[in-house]
């Protein structure tokens, strides 16, 4: 099996069976962005205790890249504190603009790598990291 083949499975994996997708009902940060290029609308939800992201949930529709990667940031982000949760932001914007980047603890992501080959893509990728520091920010 080929890497590209790998990637393509991984990410229709987390399209077709997301993790976290849903609502909290306990006090959470909430933020909705769009893609108005392509349709793409992500919500997502935080709940922080003690600087950290305790819970992270979504709910929207799009295209199987923004869906999968909202899926990939929530199961990335639990238990990180405010600081690794950007770190990984930023990471994830390198990765998606063809730069190194490696994602020791969550490898599913750098299936995303080949976003970088479609430009008009990369602002599907990013959509849920974009509401993750928009949250973020609304913290601090």
């Amino acid at each position: 099996m080929q890497l590209d083949d790998l990637y393509r499975r991984v990410i229709m994996d987390h399209y077709k069976n997301p993790r976290n997708r849903g609502t909290l009902e306990e006090d959470a940060i909430s933020i909705s962005l769009n893609n108005p290029t392509c349709g793409d609308r992500i919500t997502l939800q935080m709940q922080v205790e003690d600087g950290k992201v305790k819970q992270a949930k979504f709910s929207g529709e799009g295209c199987s890249i923004s869906l999968s990667s909202a899926s990939m940031m929530t199961e990335a982000v639990q238990g990180k504190t405010l600081e690794e949760a950007l770190a990984l932001a930023d990471q994830f914007s390198s990765l998606v603009k063809g730069e190194p980047a490696e994602f020791e603890d969550y490898e599913d992501i750098e299936a995303l790598s080949g976003v970088c080959k479609f430009p008009a893509r990369i602002k599907c990728a990013t959509l849920a990291w974009n509401a993750l520091r928009k949250g973020i920010e609304q913290q601090q």
